[in-house]
């Protein structure tokens, strides 16, 4: 009766020895690779690139808000940007409330209403 039990102990027994816990890993591996690659490096290059364009801003340059709001720049400090958006109409926004240039806003938007023009007609 215990060589029944001795043939099957050997037959179960896992297969021992590093390559085997590696090739599981290896699908998470590539996993985590490709969302690097295809998610995170491309938000973080993204991140850098803003974050350099809200550093070099100055006075006068025309920007837009991340509430949509169009204006000019008549004065900076560290975290605060005053807009000039209609004469004598100054408003203070956050430094990091800045979405963008209002001229690269505005290229981006008159294809799309070019767009909408073209299926209306």
């Amino acid at each position: 009766m215990t060589g029944i039990a001795y043939a099957a102990g050997e037959a179960a027994a896992p297969a021992s020895g590093g390559a085997a816990t590696l090739a599981q890993f290896i699908p998470l591996i590539l996993i985590f690779l490709v969302f690097y690659f295809l998610l995170i490096r491309p938000q973080q290059q993204k991140a850098k690139q803003h974050q350099q364009y809200l550093d070099n801003l100055k006075r006068g340059d025309k920007v837009i808000t991340n509430g949509g709001i169009y204006g000019q720049i008549t004065g900076l400090t560290e975290t605060v940007v005053t807009l000039e958006v209609a004469d004598n109409v100054r408003i203070k926004v956050s430094r990091s409330a800045i979405l963008g240039s209002a001229a690269e806003a505005e290229k981006a938007q008159a294809p799309a209403e070019k767009k909408s023009l073209e299926k209306k007609n």
